[in-house]
């Protein structure tokens, strides 16, 4: 391994010298597509089926990923077409080396479904800086993982994280994982196992289509001391919103939602609302109570945006003046000059913004 890191090495320095990033990571990647001066690359080398429409992919990284903190994000771009397109994963750590990429197909998800049934033992993928705030530093005695559909994949990476670290040695953690039926219930094997090797890790899965067993007040009443318990959960936005409702008594409760949900827009939300963008000075009308970035785009301007879910703050930009509302929550913002999140935001009146 050293060999291989200090031969690595003096490929780029030599390549450094003498041409610039780009040619030299073309070059380098003719003779090892991991090779690179300064690109955080990544390359698949395996690929299982793990739920209905779900795979993972074991992707071996070159020494420019940097490994995000259990439960985090990264942004992951890959090329389709000839087009590049990000989308943010929570990813699990298997050990120095290797980082495993677990995908839902999503309808009509261009990377989903590229990465689900196109994607290749070979592949190259180009990462971004990991984000997001749920991390194992859990201050309370109890934490508690609500999960559902794909919102389980950060909580298998803090899982890992903790069996890793020996943390479920001493600490009581829960898991509900929510799935329509019982082949879209990724990982069951391992949460199998995990819980036969650490007494303090217990786990349910509800199966939505099956039994009707979403989440509800009865989940709620299963627990005791809500005050000493961290609450995590994740999945699309009305479970997210849903779990702050009932959970809300908790120590410490943190959601984050990765997808908006049919209930999301209002019925009442109809007709066009004209934005100004100050900074290409043009004025477009889009639709009412549909997300700023996704009317934007089919406008054919393609403003910066990252995970498309409010937590990377890629896409956030200032708003001068207009009312919007949170399409994850139902929260109106009347207020100017305000920070925006165009991908989770509708217009509600004309908007100036700063793109």
């Amino acid at each position: 391994m050293y060999a291989t890191e200090k031969r690595n090495s003096l490929f780029n320095s030599l390549a450094q010298s003498v041409m610039n990033s780009h040619d030299a990571n073309f070059w380098l990647q003719k003779i090892n597509p991991l090779w690179s001066v300064n690109q955080a690359l990544a390359k698949v080398v395996k690929k299982q089926i793990v739920a209905k429409d779900t795979v993972s992919l074991i992707l071996q990284c070159n020494r420019h990923v940097q490994r995000g903190v259990a439960g985090q994000h990264h942004p992951i771009t890959v090329e389709i077409a000839g087009r590049h397109y990000e989308r943010s994963y929570s990813l699990m750590q298997l050990d120095a080396d290797n980082l495993c990429l677990t995908v839902k197909k999503v309808d009509q998800g261009i990377v989903s479904s590229w990465l689900v049934e196109k994607s290749k033992i070979g592949d190259i993928l180009y990462f971004g800086q990991p984000y997001g705030e749920m991390q194992q530093h859990i201050q309370t005695p109890n934490l508690l993982l609500l999960a559902a559909g794909s919102g389980i994949t950060p909580m298998l990476s803090l899982i890992e994280g903790m069996c890793q670290s020996k943390q479920l040695m001493h600490k009581p953690v829960q898991l509900m994982y929510w799935v329509k039926t019982h082949e879209d219930a990724a990982y069951a094997d391992y949460l199998k196992e995990v819980a036969e090797n650490f007494s303090n890790f217990s786990y349910q899965i509800f199966y939505t289509q099956e039994q009707d067993q979403r989440l509800n007040q009865s989940h709620v009443e299963q627990f005791a001391s809500l005050n000493e318990m961290t609450v995590y959960a994740c999945g699309p936005s009305g479970f997210a919103t849903t779990a702050e409702t009932l959970f809300g008594d908790a120590a410490s409760i943190q959601t984050e939602a990765f997808s908006l949900s049919q209930f999301d827009v209002d019925a009442s939300d109809t007709g066009f609302i004209n934005v100004r963008l100050t900074q290409s000075n043009k004025t477009v009308a889009i639709p009412k109570g549909q997300s700023i970035l996704a009317s934007l785009e089919q406008q054919g301007i393609r403003p910066n945006h990252g995970c498309r879910m409010g937590i990377c703050n890629k896409c956030a930009c200032s708003k001068a003046q207009g009312a919007t509302k949170n399409l994850l929550n139902g929260s109106a913002n009347h207020e100017p000059a305000q920070l925006l999140k165009i991908c989770v935001n509708s217009a509600q009146s004309d908007l100036v913004i700063d793109l």
